[in-house]
């Protein structure tokens, strides 16, 4: 396809096969999901329109509908998706149509002061990165739009499937960017607190990073044999022992050098301050979407002066950190396809839905397909 005719594919849904309309799977209200048909997005020059091919849905998407980001009315849901680029605008350069794509669940706007300044997700003010079920329509429909294309677009290699691509949207982003900000010294100790699939890519992040031990903290046994798959030297059940007083005796008293909050609850969140050494992090890759406060256990924070550093941040997104996990799954560092517990087709989201939000039948991930 020439330069000239690949430019002229634009506005809504132009390679769409003349369809108006597209099925989505919605937050219709605080507390209730369904189907329901949309117009296909139009698009500015800068953008692109993919056909969904495969997604999963993420706990953020159950914390959604809950109300965790306020009331939301017929919106879409969803943000880990990969895809076939179906129509670009006119100043998009590098991408066209038939081109297979995985796009981040992050979308910054990349001429944003934040992301000049270096933190992209939170352009546009706090999370302002993250769009898709938030600010605008997910990707739990036939077709998504996707803003500044050239940015947030990275195509997929040949040998990578869509079911092993689409984790790096977000799981895998988000679970290695809590080994990344965590500081990790090389042969340092590490605890990840929560083997779901965040903690599980943070669990493989940390031995990627470089350390020492990894220690796991889970109570579900299949989700205790995958830590193990994907890295965790030992594990602790937190419903049979205190977390606090046996990573304390595996560290002789010290302390880890790291540990990664992967759930988002208060309690979990204190005992990542109480297990981490002076001069530690406390890396937090957690969804808080309970209660007004989270508490730092003020002893253990060493009264404020302990040198113990939090950080925080939201799932890197953008080309250049889908390319970079793309080659982490094209050199088979890492496998992320033993988390998929559970695979439907689309039109049978309502289920697919229940099974994840419920975390029935042993549920770790669930994959869609289109």
């Amino acid at each position: 396809m020439c330069e000239q005719e690949r430019h002229t594919i634009s506005g809504g849904g132009a390679s769409t096969g003349g369809a108006h309309q597209l099925k989505a799977f919605v937050m219709k209200e605080i507390g209730r999901v369904d189907f329901m048909e949309k117009p296909v997005p139009r698009l500015g020059p800068n953008d692109a329109l993919v056909r969904t091919t495969r997604a999963l849905i993420c706990t953020s998407d159950s914390h959604t509908v809950q109300g965790g980001i306020g009331p939301r009315e017929d919106l879409t849901l969803g943000h880990e998706a990969v895809g076939v680029v179906d129509s670009v605008g006119s100043e998009v350069k590098d991408f066209q149509p038939g081109d297979r794509v995985l796009v981040g669940a992050i979308t910054p706007d990349w001429g944003d002061l934040a992301s000049q300044n270096g933190y992209p997700s939170q352009s546009g003010g706090p999370l302002g990165g993250f769009k898709f079920a938030n600010s605008k329509d997910g990707v739990f429909a036939e077709y998504f739009h996707v803003n500044d294309a050239d940015a947030n677009l990275a195509e997929i290699p040949d040998s990578i499937p869509d079911s092993a691509a689409v984790y790096c949207a977000d799981m895998i982003s988000t679970g290695f960017m809590g080994a990344e900000n965590g500081n990790i010294p090389m042969g340092g100790t590490v605890a990840v607190l929560a083997q779901g699939p965040v903690g599980l890519m943070a669990t493989a992040g940390a031995r990627l990073r470089g350390a020492g031990l990894v220690i796991g903290v889970e109570s579900v046994p299949s989700r205790q044999k995958l830590a193990r798959t994907y890295g965790a030297d030992g594990i602790i059940d937190f419903t049979s022992e205190d977390v606090v007083e046996r990573i304390l005796e595996l560290t002789q008293g010290q302390g880890v050098d790291t540990a990664i909050e992967a759930l988002g609850a208060d309690v979990t969140f204190q005992s990542a301050v109480k297990i981490t050494k002076p001069g530690g992090t406390i890396s937090n890759t957690g969804y808080f979407g309970e209660g007004e406060f989270v508490r730092i256990p003020r002893v253990e924070w060493g009264v404020g002066m302990a040198d113990k550093t939090i950080t925080t941040g939201l799932c890197p997104g953008g080309r250049l950190r889908m390319e970079r996990l793309l080659q982490v799954l094209q050199t088979q560092r890492i496998d992320p396809t033993h988390l998929t517990t559970h695979e439907f087709h689309f039109n049978d989201m309502e289920r697919a839905f229940e099974v994840a939000d419920k975390k029935l039948e042993d549920v770790v991930k669930v994959m869609i397909s289109f």
